[in-house]
């Protein structure tokens, strides 16, 4: 799923609706892009996960350690670093769906794999990394 998918699901697309809150998360990672990446980077070199994964949030959640803060950045999204490790870990993935996981898994050196949480639910997106 891309972002524009979730994008269109918030929001139905309807005029008068409410716009999404992840067209603003789209802003965000405009800036947030290239240290992402970095640290994309940095947990594969440093042999931590061959899986990173970024949790996007506008709350408080409970896995990955927090490198870009909303409340320092003046932005509207926080996010995490995590792994597919620890996601299986603490059972936001299941052991056995582990492996279609790292099937749909895109390239890590074009791709952030965001885990994007909003009120209704989260969900995995794969999200270009700025040119």
């Amino acid at each position: 799923m891309d972002l524009q998918d979730l994008m269109n699901r918030e929001d139905g697309g309807q005029p008068g609706k409410k716009e999404s809150p992840l067209k603003s998360l789209e802003k965000d990672l405009a800036l947030y892009s290239d240290s992402i990446k970095e640290i994309s980077t940095e947990i594969m070199v440093e042999g931590l996960s061959a899986y990173p994964i970024f949790i996007a949030h506008q709350h408080i959640v409970n896995i990955g350690e927090l490198i870009l803060d909303k409340d320092e950045l003046n932005t509207e999204w926080s996010i995490q670093a995590s792994t597919l490790e620890e996601f299986v870990e603490k059972g936001v993935i299941q052991k056995e769906r582990k492996e279609r996981f790292i099937k749909h898994y895109k390239r890590p050196e074009n791709f952030m794999c965001l885990f994007v949480v909003v009120p209704e639910g989260a969900n995995f997106v794969f999200y270009p990394y700025k040119a």
